[in-house]
């Protein structure tokens, strides 16, 4: 069903920004203030034109700007959709895999790097490890439904693992097929702006809002095997934790 609500701030006239960026910028403010939820459909662009003065060419490059961006998709025949933002349980362990499967998304990869060496005074401290020890870096960028959400840096304790190359696709799977897959986490979270990088790995851009996880893995015997940094799109993700005073 199509949305009737008198939802966009109209634009500046002041504002020298290109209108389509601006068109851009009303229709996320609506997203953001919760005017248009998960799963609503916008407004005809010819609406939203007639709304904010503009040509319907402006709003279809503005629209299809937004769609590259992850924050809305289109359905062939259906129009144009806000695109869920995804739920990460802080307090179940996990892999990216896992969690996009189970919400219907088609996980992938892209490997940006993967070397050897020995651990660095960063991560002997968040793994607990003696100087010299020798580890694997995984470096790759993450996607659901092919677009781009996580940038992850993971560090595993290399006696954990057959070889450099036997990770292929999913990191915990091959750490669980060499029974060395966590089973306690240490996480972390916080708010940071993405730098160029980043920004560009993720299709944003730079000084956007993004999110920080850092997560520590522990085997049974309390021996640390992974420590990684995965850096999110601010705008895709929410990260929910079940409390309880028993």
């Amino acid at each position: 069903m199509t949305s009737n609500k008198h939802a966009l701030q109209a634009l500046d006239s002041n504002n020298k920004q290109p209108l389509y960026l601006q068109v851009q910028q009303a229709l996320r403010r609506s997203v953001d203030s919760g005017t248009y939820q998960s799963n609503e459909s916008l407004p005809p662009e010819r609406q939203i034109a007639e709304e904010l003065k503009v040509s319907r060419i402006t709003v279809r490059k503005a629209i299809e700007g937004l769609i590259q961006e992850g924050l809305l998709f289109s359905r062939q025949g259906s129009g144009t959709f806000v695109r869920p933002r995804i739920e990460k349980n802080f307090a179940k362990i996990s892999s990216f895999s896992e969690d996009m499967r189970a919400r219907g998304r088609t996980p992938s990869s892209a490997w940006i790097g993967k070397t050897q060496g020995l651990v660095s005074p960063a991560e002997a401290l968040a793994l607990n490890l003696s100087p010299g020890t020798p580890v694997y870096r995984f470096h790759r960028l993450r996607y659901a439904d092919n677009l781009p959400m996580l940038v992850e840096y993971a560090t595993i304790v290399a006696e954990f693992l057959p070889s450099l190359d036997s990770v292929e696709n999913s990191l915990y799977e091959t750490l669980n097929e060499s029974g060395h897959r966590p089973v306690r986490a240490l996480q972390r979270l916080r708010a940071l702006l993405l730098d160029e990088k980043k920004s560009k790995l993720l299709h944003a851009k730079e000084g956007d809002a993004g999110l920080l996880v850092e997560r520590i893995g522990f085997l049974r015997d309390g021996r640390a095997v992974e420590f990684c940094q995965s850096f999110f799109r601010g705008d895709a993700y929410d990260f929910i934790a079940e409390l309880s005073d028993l």
